[in-house]
């Protein structure tokens, strides 16, 4: 990405330099040698640090460091492996005129006067998200993501819930294997950054009702009967002792888990729509976070109603042969141009899959060229060996199974959007924003979503893409007193509507079956 450090491109792939200054350049750690290609010259803080011998044989800061154009360099440092990756600054919602700052300054970043730092957790089902602030400056000072373990458990939340159920033994390893992740996120943050855990004063999780109830243990033997959906699950934790000494946080610390609002609609949504201001507006608009779980809700004007969908993990690359989730090397656009397909990676690496956005753009592109119909089928001279792209080294299939999984999902968050806007005597264009969450939703090309029924179809100009929603409202919460006290209003003012409970339900979802705009 143009602008960027040699650092930054490297902390988003799984090969990175030793760092302790968060890239202000103060530490002298992340050097590289470039052995060819072009960037800016030594800036005063690589001069200072590294001697001129060493400069002269192309000897630099990583951090320091900005390409203009292919570089090809030698990494003298390289930091311990680790599976948790950098966001980018963009990754996460930026609150217009809110607490927190766009982004990373230097020098401002990390500062030795007595900053106190707050931690804002997104725990997804698919993947957990860690942002480090300082509550001094408002600033953001890293975000990093990695996986959640408990996928050996299961892709989607209601197989984990089963198997906690069924052992008490099982249900504890799945809370130690979040609140194991969590700690593994926190150090890789402060080992890399140079923060000093020590000046931690305050944490707060957001989550789905299931990760949550999962990490507390707390409650999740009621999420698999359908009689208690309607209705609020206590998943708060006791004593947090444990895991503020697990995470090596102050035991005067604040950790607090923010309570979902009921069922399975959890505080990453209520984040969400604090975040995005999505009630304080007389006109409706419509929130949707798309993950394994995705939460939808809907303003009307004057009332809150939430539901969610239970799309699967297809959004994140699972269940799809050729998907990935998304990350360096995962196909995230298509174009079909003269009816040839053009693809772009993420991090420009070699393609190894196609994640969400990619299937999106894929399964819309085919249905434009003719190859597939709107009821998910292949035309004849595809129906057995479905659709191969092609690149220089991978070759990646999308078959007619692939294509019924992707249909489930959609079908699952169409047919929630449509229940919402039925209850609320809504259509689409009166809509007057959209907002997109999730990570899925950062870079959905949002005509291809709206032509398959993914989105309602409404003029562009209405829909904003946001990336991490939850993290940012999280982040909302460790500077305001009053952002809490909305956060927690929102969630008594909302009304839940439970999908399985409507009569028409079951129509509805074989209508969102086809790939087709969304009729109202």
């Amino acid at each position: 990405m143009p602008g960027q450090s040699v650092r930054e491109i490297l902390d988003a792939t799984s090969t990175r330099v030793r760092s302790g200054c968060n890239g202000s350049g103060a530490c002298g750690l992340c050097r590289i040698r470039i052995m060819d290609g072009h960037a800016n010259g030594p800036t005063s803080k690589e001069q200072y640090l590294i001697d001129e011998s060493r400069c002269a044989r192309g000897v630099r800061l990583a951090c320091q460091v900005v390409p203009e154009g292919d570089l090809t360099i030698e990494i003298l440092s390289p930091a311990r492996k680790s599976s948790w990756r950098s966001l980018p600054a963009d990754a996460v919602y930026h609150i217009r005129g809110g607490y927190v700052k766009q982004g990373i300054s230097g020098s401002d970043a990390v500062s030795d006067t007595g900053d106190k730092y707050g931690i804002a957790i997104d725990l997804g089902t698919t993947q957990i998200s860690i942002s480090l602030v300082s509550v001094n400056n408002g600033r953001r000072l890293a975000v990093r993501y990695g996986r959640n373990p408990q996928e050996e458990s299961g892709a989607d939340v209601m197989t984990r819930l089963v198997a906690a159920s069924g052992s008490e033994m099982r249900a504890r390893e799945m809370t130690g294997q979040l609140v194991r992740a969590i700690g593994e996120g926190i150090h890789d943050i402060a080992s890399r950054e140079g923060i000093d855990l020590r000046r931690v004063s305050h944490l707060a999780i957001v989550g789905n009702t299931a990760m949550l109830a999962l990490l507390t243990g707390r409650n999740y033997e009621l999420l698999i009967r359908p009689d208690t959906w309607m209705g609020t699950i206590d998943c708060m934790p006791g004593d947090t002792g444990a895991w503020k000494n697990a995470w090596e946080i102050p035991a005067g610390a604040t950790a607090e888990v923010l309570p979902p609002i009921g069922g399975f609609v959890g505080s990453d949504l209520l984040a969400g729509v604090l975040a995005t201001e999505l009630t304080k507006t007389t006109h409706p608009g419509l929130f949707i976070d798309f993950g394994t779980n995705t939460e939808i809700a809907l303003w009307d004007g004057s009332a809150l109603l939430v539901t969610s969908a239970a799309g699967g993990p297809a959004f994140e690359g699972s269940g799809i042969r050729c998907g990935i989730p998304a990350e360096p090397g995962a196909i995230c656009r298509i174009r079909f141009i003269d009816g040839v397909p053009e693809y772009q990676t993420i991090a420009g690496e070699e393609p190894c899959g196609i994640c969400g956005t990619g299937i999106v753009d894929l399964i819309a592109g085919l249905i434009q060229t003719g190859i597939l119909t709107e009821k998910g089928q292949f035309v004849t001279a595809y129906a057995k060996s479905g659709f191969v792209l092609s690149g220089s080294e991978v070759v990646l299939e999308l078959k007619k199974s692939d294509v019924d999984v992707f249909q489930r999902a959609k079908a699952a968050v169409g047919a929630g959007i449509q229940v919402l806007m039925d209850e609320a005597g809504l259509g689409c264009l009166d809509l007057g924003r959209i907002f997109v969450g999730g990570t899925f939703g950062k870079s959905l090309d949002t005509v291809n979503a709206a032509a398959i029924g993914l989105l309602p179809a409404v003029p562009a100009d209405r829909i904003e893409l946001c990336g991490n929603t939850a993290l940012a409202g999280c982040e909302l919460v460790l500077f305001s007193s009053p952002a809490s006290a909305r956060l927690h209003r929102i969630g008594e003012q909302a009304r839940v509507i439970n999908l399985a409970g409507h009569p028409d339900f079951d129509q509805i979802y074989f209508e969102n079956l086809y790939l087709r705009p969304l009729e109202r």
